[in-house]
């Protein structure tokens, strides 16, 4: 593990960009970006288009480490260049910025009032990879939709069963495991998800850090005690759908919680945009949200 890139995660102030957008939330993420399904015929062409985006938001001026800690790849992203870099290594030499990697492979059915990660068949090859790239850190989302606590445990299970794995490859894994925020039992899906994660937070030793990304919680500093937690290198909320004033505006009510946002990042990025105008619309963005961060 890099011992600088964890100081960095752990004590530094700003922000996480979620730039992990996969192949099922692709064409949606173009679509925001002014590129409608018509502008591309196939799979290849998609993603080269996505990468021309992130590789856009990640060269941009806005894009540095005074504001911003980390990012989060998609697979795919991690295995292309910028610059004549892997993009692992641009971010860490170019940017500072320190490189995670998306590696689940999407949600299974709901079951319980929960959806399980699918299998992660390739993992140890993908966690192989990883370390040849220079990433720090994984990410892998679950989403809980009922206070359901067969289901939340379920997934809290799931999570740091595969969280160990990647601790072992000398990866630091981010847990998400999601809170709809359109679900009518948020709250007290809430209290069930911390008493969960608390548990196997204290099943792990000194040498087992992990981060966790979660949604921001109905209940102001539910999390506090989570972010104090020993085990963990630093607590992240993801924006889950709110707008990025909403977001900004929730997130600065809890003290120690950072942003790992994603369409909260990008939402008023345009591919007609000018890189004046690009770059200023991703600077505003990354200030207010480096503001509600810190």
């Amino acid at each position: 593990m890099n011992q600088h890139q964890f100081e960095k995660i752990k004590n530094g102030k700003g922000f996480i960009a979620a730039l992990d957008q996969s192949g099922g939330s692709t064409p949606k993420a173009l679509a925001a970006y002014g590129i409608p399904e018509s502008a591309y015929s196939n799979e290849d062409e998609m993603f080269d288009l996505v990468h021309e985006m992130r590789t856009r938001i990640i060269t941009s001026p806005a894009f540095n480490s005074d504001k911003i800690l980390g990012a989060i790849l998609f697979e795919q992203t991690m295995d292309r260049e910028i610059e004549g870099k892997y993009t692992g290594d641009y971010l860490a030499d170019v940017k500072g910025v320190v490189p995670f990697l998306k590696v689940d492979k999407g949600l299974a059915e709901e079951k319980d009032g929960v959806q399980l990660m699918k299998p992660i068949d390739n993992l140890d090859d993908t966690l192989k990879r990883a370390n040849e790239r220079n990433i720090f850190g994984t990410k892998m989302r679950s989403v809980i939709k009922e206070a359901n606590p067969e289901g939340i445990k379920a997934v809290v299970d799931q999570q740091f069963e595969i969280g160990h794995k990647i601790i072992d490859a000398g990866l630091v894994p981010i847990i998400e495991p999601e809170v709809d925020i359109n679900s009518p039992e948020k709250e007290k899906s809430e209290e069930l998800l911390k008493a969960e994660i608390k548990k196997h937070l204290d099943n792990l030793s000194d040498d087992q850090p992990v981060m966790l990304k979660l949604s921001i919680p109905t209940k102001t500093d539910m999390y506090k005690d989570l972010i104090d937690h020993p085990k963990v290198v630093r607590v992240v909320a993801l924006s889950g759908g709110y707008s990025t004033e909403e977001a900004n505006a929730k997130l600065k009510e809890n003290d120690g919680l950072i942003a790992s946002f994603s369409r909260a990042l990008s939402q008023d990025l345009n591919a007609d945009q000018t890189d004046e105008e690009f770059n200023k619309e991703l600077a505003d963005a990354v200030e207010s949200i480096y503001q509600a961060s810190v």
